[in-house]
């Protein structure tokens, strides 16, 4: 499994990429990692991907020296024991709130895998207020690689729409909560991830952040609108 890959560069202070391919497709989320991915997102949150659908394509993306990060809908234990049996290089948990739940978490993880748990990395998605100021004792739990901060469902939570207008940044009030999320992170001498674009990864890199999670829609929408103007001139 390529978890344990990404946790040793992680460890030794790289900056990894993840990418989400958007549709349910081996061979997409394949390509994307030729051309340069760290690691896929496979989004079983908000995408249609099923538990056959999971063990293809982190088979298919492992041999081309990737990893598949499996987001399940919920951290309910029966749901992440089953992406890890079926192969998922990591499993990235939304919605965690408090330590009980960080805790429970890697629980599930080890008891799915008790030989090998150390090889499938483990992210937690901080998305809410409660759970950035539940983090100092969050960080204190042993087992989770990384603490992501999701800027989209944390806007919501705000009180937000969850993106903003193509090319537009978000809520200063929402960015400074996860550059305070940021800090607390790496103050504990933890690893922090978050959503960017291609501008805005420069920015969270001298912060310190290290997991990079990056939509392809830009790129494409950037490329074909090019492609339109041309034409139409």
């Amino acid at each position: 499994m390529n978890g344990a890959k990404l946790r040793a560069r992680l460890v030794a202070g790289e900056a990894i990429t993840m990418y989400t391919p958007h549709h349910s497709s081996s061979g997409l989320a394949a390509r994307l990692v030729e051309l340069g991915a760290d690691s896929v997102f496979v989004d079983c949150e908000h995408g249609t991907w099923s538990f056959d659908d999971v063990r293809m394509t982190a088979q298919i993306v492992r041999s081309v020296g990737g990893a598949a990060i499996v987001r399940p809908h919920s951290h309910e234990r029966p749901i992440i024991i089953r992406y890890l049996n079926a192969g998922a290089d990591g499993i990235m948990v939304p919605m965690v709130d408090t330590a009980e739940q960080a805790r429970a978490i890697v629980d599930a993880v080890r008891y799915a895998l008790p030989s090998d748990f150390d090889k499938r990395l483990v992210v937690a998605m901080i998305e809410t207020v409660d759970a950035i100021d539940n983090l100092d004792e969050m960080l204190k739990v042993d087992g989770i690689d990384v603490f992501f901060i999701g800027p989209g469902d944390l806007s919501q939570n705000m009180g937000y729409p969850p993106a903003p207008p193509f090319g537009e940044p978000r809520p200063e009030a929402v960015m400074d909560k996860v550059s305070l999320a940021v800090d607390k992170i790496r103050d504990a001498g933890r690893v922090a991830g978050t959503l960017v674009t291609a501008d805005e990864l420069p920015h969270w890199l001298q912060k310190g952040v290290q997991f990079f999670y990056i939509h392809t829609d830009p790129f494409l929408r950037r490329g074909i609108s090019g492609i339109r103007q041309t034409l139409a001139r």
